[in-house]
């Protein structure tokens, strides 16, 4: 039965895989065209190019359908090394099989060639039945290897989202046992991404590229997941803790990262660091008086520094056990004064700019 089903699954993949069904040939020699040309029309559509710059008009015309493309070397106007070189400048060399079909034999030449992405190169005079079976079965084998392609994407894609759900279901149950409800860990990817985008666009020297942002976004919400290991009792104690349940309760840092580390094939994922320096640093200080390792300034990750502070405004204006909600207003005043830890002059800068914005992700969630 699973071989099977795997078998079904790879043939609805092929059919996926585009269907190419045009060959260009491209020769000076109306005679090497047509001997090719005859050797292929009962499976292909067959285009003809006489030198390089028609070659390329047709190749633009038809690059969604080419299935490949016999290129000789010696032409006029445009010869085979200048359209190899124009399909690379325009990633095409990849897409699109090109077989080098040539009577040149000097291996400083079709070294080139080969350095310049071509398939396979077959020599002239040749026999048709055999360069028909040699082309098709490389083919076939391409054909194949972009099948394969998209399977290993898709198997990538499914573990990335069971280990993006997993880890959410770990954050989700953190925020319950933390008596939040899953809407902070919500908001949480919203902040940070507000802030991030804010932060790439103003501060350049962050490096902060736009592919990032939804990634250390949806790193955001595993900053407390380190919290599953900590007790009830100190989690959730209403008053303020003892310094040894302080002590206990700074260790979520590190349980969260040795609980990333444990799950399969995390470490592998772009995600993966952003959401280890977040566990661990998210209550770091720019002053070095934070935890666990007293990192200060730059040298805390700047993902870490946003997430702290997305993490501290979402504590003030929400309602916890130990206190009433703080107005929007009253908590950017408390981060600006230095009342809940001390952040970088830019990191103050994104609340300054950010705070309405901020402010309307909780007015959107009522």
């Amino acid at each position: 039965m699973t071989t099977n089903n795997s078998t079904t699954k790879l043939q609805q993949t092929e059919s996926r895989v585009p269907q190419r069904n045009k060959i260009l040939i491209v020769d000076d020699v109306e005679l090497n065209r047509a001997i090719l040309s005859e050797t292929f029309s009962d499976s292909y559509t067959i285009l003809e190019a006489e030198n390089g710059i028609e070659a390329l008009k047709l190749v633009e015309a038809n690059k969604e359908d080419l299935a490949a493309i016999l290129l000789d070397l010696i032409m006029p106007e445009l010869d085979g090394m200048g359209v190899l070189e124009e399909l690379n400048r325009q990633d095409l060399i990849m897409r699109i099989p090109v077989f080098l079909i040539t009577a040149e034999n000097s291996w400083d030449v079709l070294q080139h060639a080969y350095d310049l992405g071509v398939k396979d190169i077959i020599e002239k005079p040749f026999v048709s039945y055999f360069i028909k079976r040699r082309i098709t079965n490389m083919l076939r084998l391409d054909n194949i290897l972009k099948t394969q392609d998209i399977v290993i994407s898709e198997q990538v894609r499914q573990i990335e989202r069971l280990n993006h759900s997993l880890i959410e279901a770990l954050a989700t149950a953190t925020e319950f046992r933390d008596c939040e409800s899953g809407e902070h860990i919500k908001r949480m990817q919203q902040l940070t991404l507000l802030l991030c985008r804010y932060a790439s666009r103003e501060f350049p020297e962050f490096g902060l590229e736009e592919k990032e942002l939804p990634l250390i976004a949806e790193a955001a919400v595993m900053h407390d997941i380190g919290k599953i290991a900590i007790p009830d009792s100190i989690l959730n104690k209403p008053g303020r803790l003892t310094p040894e349940e302080f002590a206990e309760m700074k260790k979520h840092t590190i349980k969260g990262c040795e609980l990333l580390e444990t799950i399969p094939y995390l470490d592998e994922t772009e995600m993966y660091h952003y959401a280890y320096d977040i566990c661990r640093w998210h209550h770091e200080r720019c002053d070095g008086k934070g935890y666990p390792d007293g990192l200060k300034g730059d040298e805390i990750p700047v993902w870490a520094q946003v997430v702290s502070l997305a993490d501290v405004y979402d504590a003030l204006v929400s309602p916890r056990v130990y206190k009433a909600a703080y107005s929007h207003e009253k908590a950017r005043e408390m981060i600006l004064n230095g009342e809940c830890g001390t952040f970088s002059p830019k990191i103050l800068q994104c609340l300054k700019a950010c705070g309405d914005a901020m402010e309307a992700l909780y007015q959107e969630e009522s």
